[in-house]
């Protein structure tokens, strides 16, 4: 009775033994475990400012208003083009998250828009860059300036030289 325990305990024992790596090493190739330096894109850019829910309110009424005077500029036309590469996009990243890393691209390149309509996008994301600065605390501040110069400088390691 002791000796079929022991063997019970004992083979347990190696069977835990030899799963353990295992299940560590999935853990670590799991993608839905954020790597160093993709949290910031998996759990949003603001997160890691820990934003009190006043700033995220002010923050996502700065971004809807930008999309809407964004949506001002551009011709009906244009807003279907947009919708549908958006559309795109967003399968395409989902395709990504599964395979690894792809090529992003500027989503607004495919509308075809005149001179006059980027100088009033280029101006409308400048003053909501402003309008989201203005929302954060001076500490806050300087975290996001620092976010900023270690995904620029990631993306210039990532060049292909």
């Amino acid at each position: 009775m002791k000796l079929k325990t022991l063997s019970l305990i004992a083979g347990t024992l190696a069977l835990t033994l030899i799963a353990t790596p295992f299940a560590v090493q999935a853990e670590q190739n799991n993608p839905s475990s954020p790597q160093p330096g993709k949290e910031w894109q998996k759990k949003g850019q603001f997160q890691k400012l820990n934003l009190t829910p006043e700033q995220k309110a002010k923050m996502k009424e700065i971004g809807r208003s930008t999309r809407a005077q964004i949506e001002a500029v551009l011709t009906p036309e244009q807003k279907t083009k947009l919708q549908a590469a958006m559309a795109e996009r967003k399968a395409q990243h989902q395709a990504q998250r599964q395979e690894g890393r792809g090529k992003k691209g500027d989503i607004f390149a495919s509308l075809n828009l005149t001179e006059t309509q980027k100088n009033q996008i280029k101006q409308i994301r400048e003053s909501s860059k402003q309008q989201m600065q203005a929302v954060l605390t001076p500490e806050q501040q300087a975290q996001m300036k620092q976010m900023r110069e270690n995904m620029r400088s990631r993306r210039q390691q990532d060049k292909p030289q």
